[in-house]
């Protein structure tokens, strides 16, 4: 089943979508403020496609839009009660799934919101982004603003753990247990601080101050919250 988020601050909007769309068989989860979303999508890796108004009570949808996609690259298709040109071509600039007016059909919405899940998944089944870093399964590479960051193969196999539990703390232990390399030489604990560190000069601005791998004291690390 397939997890939609709705963020919409019309109480008979928001509600009435999430019943319609559950008996389609979607899980649906619905918040009413941009800062409430946000916090949410942080803690939740899991969600297929955002519907986003534009005009929530906290936030300008379009700002909200760019702080999603610093996230994850979510398919996001904007919902409006502004019919103007110059803001549907806004939202499609900025890079937008799809955009539709209110007052809108169910059916209209529901046949946009599986176009959407189609593209994604013949297109970016094999994509990873996490903030500015995008990792491309299909080709086993790791880029930064589209830049290759040239991984060794180890290096990619750590980063790629993370990648997949992303918001999830991981034991050094269970690092270690995971990277045997191709020759079944166990890698010891000081080469994986070695590693580590490696990965962060390619991959933070600051490696000094991770913002994207970062150390839980005592336990291991995370990529995300």
């Amino acid at each position: 089943m397939k997890k939609i988020f709705i963020i919409e601050d019309d109480d008979a909007i928001g509600i009435g979508l999430k019943y319609y769309l559950e008996q389609e068989n979607f899980i649906v989860k619905l918040t009413t403020t941009g800062s409430e979303a946000l916090d949410k999508i942080k803690l939740d890796k899991n969600i297929d496609l955002i519907l986003l108004d534009v005009n929530l009570p906290d936030y300008n949808g379009f700002d909200l839009f760019k702080e999603i996609k610093k996230i994850n690259n979510y398919p996001i298709i904007f919902l409006t009660a502004n019919d103007l040109e110059t803001s549907i071509v806004m939202g499609i600039d900025m890079g937008a799934d799809d955009y539709i007016t209110k007052p809108f059909k169910a059916r209209e919405l529901l046949a946009r919101i599986n176009a959407t899940l189609r593209r994604y998944g013949n297109n970016n089944s094999n994509i990873i982004k996490i903030q500015d870093i995008t990792i491309d399964l299909k080709q086993a590479k790791v880029f930064k603003n589209n830049k290759d960051m040239m991984f060794t193969a180890l290096e990619y196999k750590i980063f790629l753990t993370f990648a997949l539990n992303q918001n999830t703390v991981i034991t050094r232990e269970k690092i270690l247990a995971d990277i045997w390399d191709i020759n079944s030489d166990y890698v010891n604990d000081n080469t994986l601080t070695v590693y580590i560190k490696r990965i962060r000069e390619k991959i933070e601005d600051d490696p000094t101050n991770p913002k994207i791998l970062k150390t839980v004291r005592g336990i291991g690390y995370v990529v995300g919250e």
